[in-house]
C-alpha cells in the first residue's frame, strides 16, 4: 500500500507531459481551476465533478463539546465544512487498487 502524496507541482507537471504547453500556462490553469472551485464553494454552490465526484458545503449546528484535556465542557460554534462524495466510478477505481 503506497502513503504517498500527490502534490500541485506534480499535477503541474502532468499537465505540461499530457497537453504539452508550458509550465507557467499549465501551473495558470491549474490555479484558475482550484479558484472557480474555491468560489463556487464560498457561494455554497455545489461542484460536480463528472466521474470523479460532487464537492458540497454542510452547516454544522452549534453543540456542546468538550475539552480532551481538561474536560471542560464548551459550546463548538455553528460552521461550514465542505464534504466530498466520490462517484461509483470513482469507489470503484479506488476499490479495485
Amino acid at each position: 500500500m503506497s502513503n504517498q502524496t500527490l502534490t500541485r507541482a506534480e499535477v503541474t507537471d502532468a499537465i505540461v507531459r499530457e497537453v504539452g504547453v508550458t509550465r507557467q500556462e499549465s501551473s495558470d490553469l491549474l490555479d484558475r481551476t482550484l479558484d472557480m472551485i474555491g468560489s463556487a464553494l464560498e457561494h455554497e454552490d455545489e461542484v460536480k465533478l463528472s466521474r470523479f465526484g460532487n464537492f458540497v458545503v454542510r452547516s454544522k449546528a452549534a453543540r456542546e463539546g468538550r475539552n480532551p484535556k481538561t474536560g471542560e465542557e464548551a459550546v463548538i460554534a455553528p460552521r461550514r465544512v465542505v464534504t466530498f462524495r466520490p462517484s461509483p466510478m470513482l469507489k470503484a477505481r479506488v476499490d479495485k487498487g
